[in-house]
């Protein structure tokens, strides 16, 4: 499984272009051969900074999407952001999910006075 990771700015009063753009690309972008997840977050702290994270199933569909019109699209918003982009394309090869956890927790709660309070 590949992992894209795509972290951007927005200038302030461009805010509604850049959500707008990035909004239109959820649905067909989704539905890209390959693709197994395409989803756009929101800071809490700052509206205008968002992550989109990319899931896809192999480098080859990746890099169809990459030379696709709709990425090219992605990076057209360049003169709508405070920096530029950051990408970052990570390979995964071993998955785990909740069952790791589970197997961790379930060898017993460990002391918690290592925890700072930082309040």
């Amino acid at each position: 499984m590949i992992v894209v990771r795509i972290t951007l700015n927005a200038l302030a009063d461009k805010h509604l272009e850049v959500t707008q753009t990035l909004l239109s690309m959820i649905e067909p972008v989704g539905m890209e051969k390959g693709c197994r997840n395409y989803s756009i977050f929101c800071n809490i702290h700052d509206k205008n900074n968002f992550c989109l994270l990319e899931e896809w199933e192999t480098r080859e569909t990746l890099d169809h999407h990459i030379q696709s019109l709709r990425f090219g699209a992605l990076l057209g918003i360049k003169p709508l952001l405070r920096e530029p982009l950051s990408i970052r394309i990570y390979t995964i090869s071993h998955p785990q999910g909740m069952e790791v956890i589970e197997a961790i927790r379930a060898k017993g709660a460990l002391n918690d006075e290592h925890i700072v309070n930082l309040s």
